[in-house]
């Protein structure tokens, strides 16, 4: 596990930025936003979907309601 507090500032800053696409994304339909977890990593993936639930949680019930099957995406 990295401990640099930096490198792990960057990564949450990077998460960060990655959720706010996929809450965006949103409005183009779920396979837009699957299209954006495709290109992360599976960390990033986690981060993303946890960053995106406490960022925006009326649009993470919807992510939820129109893919009940997006947990397969983080694999």
């Amino acid at each position: 596990m990295d401990t640099d507090p930096e490198l792990s500032d960057s990564w949450w800053e990077r998460v960060k930025y990655y959720a706010q696409l996929a809450i965006e994304r949103l409005e183009y339909g779920v396979n837009a936003v699957k299209e954006l977890l495709c290109t992360l990593t599976s960390d990033e993936r986690c981060g993303v979907m946890l960053e995106f639930e406490d960022a925006s949680p009326e649009k993470f019930a919807q992510l939820v309601t129109d893919a009940p099957q997006w947990t397969e995406w983080m694999a």
